[in-house]
């Protein structure tokens, strides 16, 4: 276990990029993540998403992500959904602008276990609509996302309950319109550790760090972000 553990740790801190960093920032992130079997290989998903500004100053971000998945085999599923995604304005300010983007989205999901732990890896290809001040952007983008999870109980064979330590990365490549993004294939990274807490097989609460590397087209940000998710599965 301590092997695994290592390497998934070492994968996730793969990108040491706050030193190139030019803004750093300190937000909090709320996420619902949930999957409704409707048949035996079909089910719903969606996953909502609030995340403030820096320093916790407003709430800068909400994202809501609906989708449709077909499960292959019982470790390979794809997926299919719409994101619709709110920039707020901040409310100091007298522009009284917010953003929004939509966004459809398809993945492929891959899960086993390696030694007793849960890997999963996760392919997700996006077709971004961006609303921008000046002109509106289209642009596709390709993410990787891979996530362990490491029970502390011994008999992780069955593990249904009890205290848990995740580990997962995510990159983000742009694959068209880069010029109008950052002009570079690499957007960003998304590298988070957590503990969290299985109260039954449908149920996870999970407290996290997440370090976010944004290369953006003018400057560069690393986001130290705290995070609380809520895992459900019916």
């Amino acid at each position: 276990m301590n092997r695994c553990f290592k390497i998934a740790l070492g994968a996730i801190l793969l990108f040491p990029f706050s030193a190139f960093s030019q803004t750093v920032e300190q937000t909090g992130w709320l996420a619902w993540f949930n999957s409704y079997k409707l048949k035996e290989r079909w089910a719903m998903h969606l996953d909502v998403q609030l995340r403030s500004a820096d320093d916790l100053d407003y709430s800068r971000n909400l994202l809501v992500r609906p989708g449709l998945t077909y499960h292959i085999n019982q470790n390979q599923n794809v997926t299919a959904g719409y994101a619709w995604i709110e920039t707020f304005d901040n409310p100091d300010l007298s522009t009284d602008k917010n953003l929004t983007e939509h966004r459809i989205w398809e993945q492929y999901v891959l899960s086993y276990k390696l030694k007793g732990l849960p890997l999963t890896h996760r392919f997700r290809l996006e077709q971004r609509f961006i609303e921008r001040p000046a002109e509106d952007i289209f642009s596709q983008r390709l993410r990787y996302f891979a996530r362990v999870m490491v029970p502390f109980k011994k008999d992780k064979a069955a593990f249904n309950k009890g205290v848990f330590a995740a580990l997962q990365n995510e990159v983000f490549l742009n694959l068209q319109n880069k010029n109008k993004l950052n002009d570079k294939v690499f957007d960003q990274n998304r590298a988070y550790v957590a503990i969290g807490y299985r109260v039954n097989r449908r149920f996870d609460l999970e407290a996290g760090y997440l370090n976010q590397y944004v290369d953006g087209l003018g400057s560069n940000t690393v986001n130290h972000a705290g995070q609380l998710a809520l895992y459900t599965r019916f």
